[in-house]
């Protein structure tokens, strides 16, 4: 392909929506993470509740299990309006933009019903951004042929992190503007930050009122409105026993965290084991209200075949048990390293004496061109020595680049040093994150791209964050330091995972 038809595809209008698109589903992220960390790193919220609040992402790791809805439910009077893909590209993002107005209306420092409807913001900021990314993710695979895919996969990721980088960088250096730092805390700063990351979010608004709805080919199953309707029940049920029994075991909680902080002496291994527990229950109850709707013929069994069992029971059939078991702990695993650091990076920074400013300049801006420089020769090395050998090599780069981290922490505020950690994280984090993908796209099948590809990104952050969410706890009863040593050793054993699949990558 010479370069003239490589512009001329690069202007392609389905390549250039899935910019915006990108942009749109770049923003929400940083403002759940560590835009957000840092507003209440600021508000003097601790650390270990900070951190706790990465949870809120969760829906991005649960993602799979409304992504048939979004596949198939359609919206009364919008999605004749607009189309099926259209119509839910738009609620989600009217819902991200409702969900930051929420959080920004908020002072997580005033009390701690501020800090809970903080939460419960954040919460649906995560559920309706996770819900954006599916809703995109098959915009994209329907709206052209395979021979584009790659184009629109590249100008996607680069619009991701262009959006990343205006709510990263662009965020703080708003709040920054607008006078709040850490010895002098302004709720209206970061209020203000807020409400202008709502605005920029009319972005991908406009976007999907200018774009049109693409044509899929694929053969629908007729499904009455009562099925349809069951089928969202299901899902509300799900949800629903989800929250309840998380409620419900509060009482459990405190009691058994007792019980075991005596046992330990320790309550921060306390708290981890009771609140691991807590949510393997919460799951286990939803499960179970999903098993006896089914059971009691509440929704339509070949519904729920046809969106929920058939993608899973094609992955196993292909791979077989123990060889799906394999590639599914390398998919949850294999950015561990860099999740669980991740969550506290910002703060980090900030606790060291780096700026607001600092940290958007070097760690945000310098930071995103170094992943996309990582993430583009990730690329070349993939295809000159094949993508096994890149993906082993990203696996060992996100762990061993943890461990610039100590010298930092032990340094302090050293510009030179900061920027050599964010040179080397950063690009092999983009290194890594080229090879995740075309492994990821590798293992999904053709007939079931939406659901499949939900599940394994689902999965691809479901234990980082949950361990994230610990993060803080684990730094504040170690130090820096050491939790940066811990997030080096956990990426250990995912080598030998990577080792293990080669005859199924290359």
């Amino acid at each position: 392909m010479n370069l003239f038809n490589s512009i001329k595809l690069f202007i392609h209008p389905r390549v250039m929506t899935m910019l915006f698109l990108g942009f749109s589903a770049g923003v929400p992220i940083l403002l759940i993470f560590s835009t957000l960390g840092l507003w209440l790193n600021e508000a003097g919220v601790v650390k270990s509740t900070i951190t706790f609040f990465s949870w809120a992402a969760l829906g991005y790791s649960f993602k799979f299990v409304w992504a048939p809805l979004v596949d198939r439910l359609p919206l009364p009077v919008i999605t004749m309006a607009l189309g099926r893909r259209r119509a839910w590209m738009l609620v989600s993002q009217l819902a991200i933009m409702g969900a930051i107005l929420l959080m920004s209306s908020v002072d997580p420092k005033a009390s701690l019903d501020s800090l809970t409807i903080m939460a419960y913001g954040a919460v649906l900021l995560g559920f309706s951004s996770a819900t954006q990314d599916i809703v995109i993710d098959a915009y994209r695979i329907e709206s052209a042929d395979m021979d584009l895919q790659s184009m629109l996969s590249a100008t996607y990721i680069a619009g991701y992190r262009i959006g990343m980088l205006v709510a990263g960088a662009g965020g703080l250096f708003i709040a920054s503007y607008l006078g709040s730092t850490k010895e002098i805390y302004s709720f209206d700063a970061w209020s203000g930050t807020y409400l202008i990351m709502a605005g920029v979010m009319l972005i991908g608004v406009a976007t999907t009122l200018i774009i049109n709805e693409p044509k899929s080919e694929r053969k629908e199953t007729e499904f009455s409105t009562a099925d349809y309707l069951r089928f969202f029940l299901l899902f509300l049920s799900i949800v629903v026993a989800f929250i309840l029994i998380f409620i419900a075991t509060a009482d459990f909680v405190k009691t058994t965290k007792s019980i075991l902080t005596d046992i330990f002496a320790n309550r921060h291994l306390s708290g981890f084991i009771v609140g691991s527990l807590r949510m393997v229950l919460a799951v286990l109850g939803a499960y179970i209200t999903a098993r006896i709707f089914i059971k009691l013929n509440i929704v339509n069994q070949q519904m729920v075949n046809n969106t929920y069992i058939e993608p899973v029971k094609d992955f196993f059939n292909r791979y077989g048990l123990k060889v799906a078991m394999l590639l599914l702990a390398v998919i949850g695993l294999y950015r561990i390293s860099d999740i669980v650091l991740g969550v506290m990076a910002n703060i980090f920074y900030q606790d060291i004496g780096f700026t607001k400013l600092e940290i958007a300049t070097i760690s945000k801006t310098f930071g995103l061109f170094m992943t996309i420089a990582g993430g583009f020769l990730g690329g070349i090395m993939a295809m000159r020595i094949g993508v096994f050998k890149v993906f082993f090599i990203g696996a060992l780069l996100s762990a061993i680049t943890n461990l610039l981290f100590v010298v930092l922490a032990n340094l302090g505020n050293d510009i030179t040093w900061l920027y050599v950690t964010i040179i080397m994280d950063n690009i092999s984090a983009g290194l890594a994150g080229a090879a995740f993908i075309a492994f990821l796209s590798s293992l999904t099948n053709i007939q079931f791209t939406a659901v499949q590809y939900a599940v394994f990104s689902s999965f691809m952050t479901l234990l980082p964050k949950i361990f994230g969410g610990y993060s803080g706890t684990i730094v504040m009863q170690f130090g820096y330091s050491e939790f940066f040593v811990i997030t080096t050793l956990i990426g250990v054993p995912v080598l030998w995972l990577v080792y293990k699949i080669k005859p199924y990558i290359d």
